[in-house]
């Protein structure tokens, strides 16, 4: 089984650069996507839905062109799920979750608190309040994958500038030691880190002061694996080119 999750920046600008060109090579089963940044209907053309696949989408009904999430899977999904319960979280088109099975498989974009302190505010309660959902979806028995932006750079292998970044948002000691708490009590994994415990590679690249060019970059997209597919994760890859946004599409095969 093979899965991507890719923050698009802006679904209607990646596939003008060649996106779904490049995922047609990919042999892919599920992609997730973050940030279509438009509304289900502006996104009905051919382009947007690719030959072998279905595609769900959840929109931001609180400002529109904003955020949205969506899955595309090549089987139809037993069921699909696209709010956990608190408006405010919801209506900004944050999550949405695909069941094949005994497999759920969630397109998660977290916010990002770097605009204003209102949002890291923001931010700050929804790691609070998603912490014991992860709990329940872990303690269900169902495999699942959770994938996205969940904009946080864990450790200092998963950002360039470590030092210069502590007092950021995405780079904050509360924001670092909340994954940790996932990963190392609540026994989530990082696949690309359980894959690579010594890899450096990034995932997003600021668009100020030629960042990709010179990879000063950050790891903030992941597919986080509850702990019963821990025997399943076989390969990653991120694919920093071509270029299809400030993000780059990142890979995981299954076994």
């Amino acid at each position: 089984m093979k899965i991507i999750t890719f923050n698009a920046n802006g679904l209607r600008s990646a596939t003008s650069k060649g996106f779904f060109d490049w995922f047609a090579t990919q042999d892919a089963d599920i992609l997730c996507i973050q940030e279509t940044k438009a509304q289900e209907h502006q996104l009905a053309d051919a382009c947007f839905r690719p030959a072998g696949y279905q595609v769900v989408f959840r929109d931001a009904s609180t400002k529109k062109g904003y955020s949205g999430v969506a899955i595309y899977s090549r089987q139809t999904p037993d069921a699909v799920l696209t709010g956990l319960g608190w408006p405010e979280f919801d209506e900004e088109g944050r999550y949405i979750e695909a069941r094949f099975g005994d497999l759920s498989v969630v397109s998660l974009y977290l916010p990002s608190g770097s605009s204003k302190e209102e949002r890291q505010q923001f931010k700050f309660k929804v790691m609070d309040w998603i912490e014991p959902i992860f709990s329940q979806w872990r303690e269900s028995g169902r495999n699942y994958v959770i994938c996205g932006d969940w904009n946080i750079a864990h450790t200092p292998k998963d950002i360039r500038n470590a030092k210069g970044n502590e007092k950021n948002s995405g780079y904050l000691p509360e924001e670092r030691n909340w994954l940790t708490k996932l990963f190392a009590e609540h026994g989530w994994l990082d696949s690309y880190r359980h894959l690579n415990p010594d890899g450096q590679d990034y995932t997003w690249w600021s668009q100020r002061g030629a960042a990709r060019a010179k990879n000063v970059g950050w790891r903030i997209d992941y597919q986080v694996a509850s702990p019963n597919l821990r025997e399943r994760l076989k390969s990653c890859t991120i694919h920093p080119e071509p270029r299809f946004s400030d993000h780059a599409p990142y890979v995981v095969e299954y076994t």
